[in-house]
Order: C-alpha cells, then structure tokens, then sequence
C-alpha cells in the first residue's frame, strides 16, 4: 500500500474508536478472531493497546496481528494502532481507497 493511500485511511479513521484492546495476554487465538470479525465488519478499525508500553513491543504485536489478519498498519499513535483490510465481497466494501496520489 503507498504512503497517499495510507494517508487517506489515517484521515478517515480519525473520529473512529478502538474497536479491539489488547490486554496483559497480547496476542491471542481470541483476540485475532475479534480482530479479524471487526476487519470484516468495518474494513478500517483501531486497536488500542492498554498493558504495552514500549514502541518495539506494540510493533511487533502490530506486524503479527497484520500477517496473521492479512490486513494491513495504516498508522500508528501513541497506543493505537489502525488497521485497514478490504472486505472480500465487492458488494460490502465500504472505503474506497484512491488510485493515484
């Protein structure tokens, strides 16, 4: 995904509240399922971190929840981090994300 497309998803999760918190168990069977069930509800959702605080340790989280998701980090501030994945049904497909910069 390019920088302007990544740029466009940030603008349009701003007003969006986290949708899946990530506890002091971090990576879960449970917490990928609810991932993955938001992904495929809202395309573009937020995860909040609430017991990691260091920056290596919510990337490192965030880089397993997007191959294991098959979504992709749009952005990252502070202890959220947005994740965008287009749904695999043309029809429920909500954000269309630009072409060209």
């Amino acid at each position: 995904m390019k920088g302007f497309q990544k740029k466009y998803l940030r603008g349009l999760a701003h007003s969006l509240q986290p949708v899946v918190f990530i506890g002091q168990k971090g990576l879960t069977d449970a917490l990928i399922r609810s991932t993955n069930e938001a992904l495929d509800t809202h395309e573009l959702i937020k995860i909040k971190f609430n017991d990691f605080k260091e920056k290596e340790q919510k990337q490192d989280i965030s880089e397993k929840i997007g191959i294991t998701t098959a979504s992709e980090i749009v952005g990252f501030v502070g202890h959220i981090a947005t994740f965008y994945r287009q749904h695999k049904d043309p029809e429920k497909r909500k954000i269309v994300v630009p072409v060209k910069g």
